[in-house]
C-alpha cells in the first residue's frame, strides 16, 4: 500500500506533496520528483526532463495524508509550494528542488532514530519519576516495543488472516510489506514460512502486488537459498526455473516474462538480504548475480533494472582482502578493461564498479548511483588500509566535479555525496583535497550540486581521521570548513543559510557522537539564527539543524517560534526540533498541537513525531481515542500512521481491529496493516534507509521514488 500524499510532508515521514492522490505498498512518498524522461524510469539515452505538473508541490512536515483515488484534498488546502520562476518562453514552473527539505525527508532517519527514543524505556509524563526527578528507572518506566508474544500471537495471525482473505490491492500489498518488516520467527531449519506466502503473489495479475511480493521477500531478508534463488530468477527473468523450482512450495507459474518492475524490485529484494547477509558465499552470488545483469548483452530500454542492479551492489560490503586493498592501485584505464564477472571481495566489488563508472559508453544516469555506492563500500575501511585505492577513487571524483568537467549536473551531484562519504577531517593530502574541492563546488553552475557540496563538507569535516590531529581541517582558519560554512550561514541567500545550517548541525553532531571538542560559536551562531528567522523556510530549516546538533540551549528559541509562528510547516519542524533536543517541558504545548490538528494531517503526525522523541506514553491513549471518532480518511490515515511510528504495544489492538473492521475503507485497513509493521518492525530504522540516505534523488528512476502515484521502493511506509 503506497500513498501520495496532498499536504506537503518531509520532515518526520519523510513525504512531499503530489497533485495526484494515488497510492499503494503500504508507504509514503518522500521524494522531489522524477528527473527522468518520462516512461517509467527513461531510456537509455535519453537526458533529464524537468518535472512536470505531476511533480511535488511544497516539501513540510509530516506524513500521510488522504491515500486512494478520488478523495479529497488535505483540508484548508496545501501549503503553497516554493516554484520556479516563470521565463518569458513559458519555464518550469515545477517545485523548487533545490530547497533544503528534499534532502532531509531521504536523510532524516539516522537523526530521528525514533525507534530508540520510542524503546529506551522514556520517562512516563505523570509517573513519580517524572514529578520526584527519582533515579529508579525500572519503577517508572517500561517497555514500549509489543513483546515477541503480542508479536507472534496477535499481530501476525491477524496479517496473514487479512493477506489470505482479502482481494484488495492496498490491503494486500500492506499486510504484505508489515509482515516482512517484522520477519520469519526463529527456526532449527532456517525456512520461511512468510517466505511461502509472498512467493503465492509473484503471479498475480496485479502488477502491484507482483512487485510488492519480491520486494518483501528482501525485506524479509531471510537468508534461506530459496529466497536468493527466486529473487535471482525475477531479476534474470529466468521462467523456466521459476515455473520449475526444486521445492514444490516455491513454484511461481509467470506465464509471460517477469515485467521491468518486478525485476528491478528483485534486484532491491537481493540487495536487502546481501546486507544482513552473514555467509561470504551468499553475497559474492548476489553481488556476482547483479553485476552480470548489468554489463550482460541484455540492453535495457529503461533504467530501473540497472539502477537497481548498482545500487544493491553499494547495500552489499563484502570481506576485505587486506593485503589485496592495501595494494596500489591505476584506474587510469579501467574503464577500457573487461570487468570481471566473479566478484569475491571488497576490492572486486570497487574496482566492478569504477569500471563501470569509467565507462563512458554507460547511461549516464545509471553511472550517477555508482559514487556513492562505492563511498558505501569504503566508508568503514581505514585510509591506513587502503590509501592507494581511496585516493585514487577520490581524486577521479574531484577531476569530474572542476568547473572544466564536461560530466553531466546527476554526475556531478553523486560525485560531490560520494566524497562527503569519503573524506574526512585529518591532514592526509587527499582529505585536505576533498575538503578544498567541496569549498570550490561553490562555484558550480548547478544549484543542486553546491547545495550537496555543503552538506557533503559538513559530513567530510565532521569525520576524525587517522592521522595525529584527527580534525586538523577545523583548524585551518578562514580556509577551514567550519568558518566556510558559518560564512555561509552569516552572508549567502536564504536557501544557502538553511542549507549552510544543516550542514553545520550534521558537522557538529558528528564530531560529538566521535567524542570531538564541538563548538559553542557555531550552536550560537544557529541558535542566533533561528530567534530572528522569519520565514517559515529558515525557521524550519534552523530547528531542524539544532535540532541535530541536540543544543539544549535552544529549548527557549523553539518554544518562542513553536508559540509564535503560524505556518503549520514551520511549527511541524519546530515540534521535531523539540522533541530533537529533548525538551520535555514542551510536551504540553505539542500535545495542545495534536489535539488541534485533527483535520491537519500533515502537522499531526509531525508532532506525534516530536512526542515521540520525547518519550510521552500519554499520546497513544489519545491517538487511539481520535481513531475511535475520526471520520475522514485523511484523519485516519495519519493517526493509523501516527500510532505506528509510536510503537507503543497498546497500539497493537486498535490497529488490528482496525485492519479487521470492513465498515472501514479499504485505504484506510492498509495503513493499519502498514501502522502494524512499524509497531513490530525488526529492525531500528526504516528497511528502506538504507537505500534513501546519501542517495541522489535528482538521478531518479520510477521504481525508486515515484512522483505520481507513490509507487517507488523509497515511496513504502
Amino acid at each position: 500500500m503506497k500513498k501520495t500524499l496532498i499536504a506537503a510532508a518531509l520532515i518526520a515521514g519523510g513525504a512531499v506533496a503530489l497533485q495526484g492522490n494515488s497510492y499503494g505498498h503500504g508507504g509514503t512518498y518522500r521524494g522531489p520528483g522524477d528527473t527522468v524522461p518520462a516512461g517509467g524510469g527513461g531510456t537509455s539515452g535519453g537526458g533529464p526532463a524537468t518535472p512536470g505538473s505531476g511533480g511535488p508541490t511544497t516539501p513540510g512536515p509530516a506524513g500521510p495524508t488522504t491515500p486512494g483515488a478520488g478523495t479529497p484534498g488535505a483540508p484548508g488546502g496545501a501549503p503553497g509550494a516554493p516554484n520556479k520562476p516563470t521565463t518569458s518562453g513559458g519555464g518550469d514552473q515545477g517545485p523548487d528542488l533545490t530547497v533544503w527539505q528534499f534532502w532531509w525527508g531521504f536523510n532524516r532517519e539516522p537523526y530521528l532514530n525514533l525507534k530508540a527514543a520510542i524503546h529506551s524505556g522514556a520517562v512516563a509524563t505523570g509517573s513519580d519519576e517524572f514529578f520526584l526527578g527519582k533515579g529508579e528507572k525500572d519503577d517508572a518506566r517500561d517497555t514500549l516495543r509489543p513483546s515477541e508474544e503480542k508479536i507472534r500471537g496477535l499481530i501476525v495471525p491477524a496479517l496473514l488472516q487479512s493477506l489470505k482473505t482479502e482481494r484488495n490491492k492496498h490491503i494486500v500489498t500492506g499486510c504484505m510489506v508489515a509482515l516482512a518488516k517484522i520477519g520469519d520467527a526463529n527456526s532449527d531449519s532456517g525456512a520461511s514460512s512468510l517466505a511461502e506466502e509472498f512467493v503465492k503473489f509473484l503471479s498475480e495479475g496485479d502488477q502491484e502486488i507482483r512487485e510488492t511480493a519480491a520486494l518483501s521477500l528482501g525485506i524479509l531478508a531471510t537468508e534461506s537459498n530459496d529466497n536468493i534463488s527466486i529473487l535471482t530468477n525475477l531479476l534474470q527473468n529466468d521462467i523456466n526455473r521459476l515455473r520449475s523450482p526444486a521445492n514444490e512450495k516455491y513454484k511461481v507459474l509467470l506465464t509471460s516474462n517477469v515485467d521491468i518492475r518486478s525485476r528491478a524490485f528483485a534486484a532491491y529484494g537481493l540487495g536487502l538480504i546481501g546486507n544482513r547477509s552473514s555467509k561470504p558465499e551468499n553475497q559474492s552470488t548476489i553481488v556476482s548475480t547483479l553485476a552480470k545483469v548489468v554489463d550482460g548483452s541484455e540492453k535495457f530500454a529503461q533504467r530501473d533494472v540497472p539502477v537497481a542492479c548498482v545500487v544493491s551492489m553499494g547495500l552489499i560490503p563484502m570481506p576485505i582482502d587486506d593485503a589485496a586493498m592495501a595494494a596500489p592501485v591505476d584506474l587510469k584505464d579501467i574503464g577500457k578493461k573487461p570487468r570481471n564477472a566473479e566478484i569475491k571481495t571488497r576490492l572486486d566489488q570497487v574496482l566492478w564498479l569504477m569500471s563501470y563508472y569509467a565507462d563512458e559508453n554507460q547511461d549516464f544516469m545509471v553511472r550517477a548511483h555508482v559514487p556513492r555506492a562505492i563511498a558505501q563500500l569504503l566508508s568503514d575501511v581505514p585510509m591506513a588500509s587502503a590509501k592507494s585505492l581511496k585516493t585514487a577513487v577520490a581524486k577521479r571524483f574531484l577531476e569530474d566535479i572542476t568547473k572544466l568537467s564536461k560530466e553531466r549536473d546527476e554526475i556531478k551531484q553523486s560525485c560531490i555525496i560520494a566524497l562527503g562519504q569519503l573524506g574526512d577531517c585529518d591532514k592526509d593530502e587527499i582529505d585536505v583535497e576533498i575538503r578544498k574541492g567541496l569549498v570550490e563546488a561553490k562555484e558550480l553552475a548547478n544549484e543542486m550540486a553546491k547545495n550537496f557540496a555543503l552538506i557533503a563538507l559538513g559530513q567530510a569535516s565532521g569525520r576524525p581521521g587517522d592521522g595525529e590531529d584527527p580534525v586538523a581541517g577545523l583548524s585551518e582558519g578562514k580556509k577551514g570548513a567550519r568558518s566556510f560554512l558559518q560564512e555561509q550561514l552569516a552572508k549567502g541567500k536564504s536557501n544557502t543559510k538553511a542549507w549552510s545550517a544543516l550542514a553545520l548541525g550534521v558537522m557538529e553532531r558528528s564530531l560529538a557522537d566521535a567524542k570531538q571538542q564541538t563548538s559553542s560559536d557555531v550552536r550560537s551562531e544557529v541558535r542566533r539564527a533561528l530567534k530572528e528567522s522569519k520565514t517559515p523556510m529558515e525557521v524550519g530549516a534552523y530547528a531542524v539543524s539544532v535540532g541535530i546538533m541536540q543544543d539544549g540551549d535552544s529549548k527557549d528559541a523553539l518554544r518562542e517560534k513553536l508559540d509564535s509562528i503560524t505556518d503549520d510547516d514551520a511549527r511541524g519542524y519546530t515540534a521535531i526540533g523539540l522533541g530533537l533536543v529533548n525538551d520535555r517541558s514542551s510536551i504540553e504545548a505539542i500535545q495542545g498541537l495534536i489535539t488541534k490538528s485533527r483535520y491537519k494531517p500533515d502537522l499531526l503526525k509531525s508532532a506525534a513525531i516530536g512526542l515521540g522523541l520525547l518519550g510521552d506514553k500519554t499520546l497513544v491513549d489519545s491517538l487511539v481515542a481520535m481513531l475511535a471518532e475520526a471520520q475522514g480518511l485523511s484523519s485516519q490515515a495519519a493517526i493509523s500512521s501516527a500510532l505506528g511510528f509510536i510503537g507503543d504495544a497498546r497500539s497493537v489492538e486498535p490497529l488490528i481491529q482496525m485492519l479487521q473492521d470492513k465498515q472501514k475503507t479499504e485505504n484506510a485497513r492498509g495503513f493499519a496493516a502498514a501502522a502494524l509493521g512499524i509497531v513490530a518492525d525488526k529492525e531500528a530504522l526504516p528497511w528502506n534507509s538504507k537505500i534513501s540516505v546519501n542517495i541522489n534523488y535528482r538521478a531518479n528512476t520510477t521504481t525508486l521514488t515515484s512522483p505520481s502515484d507513490g509507487t517507488g521502493i523509497l515511496d513504502i511506509l
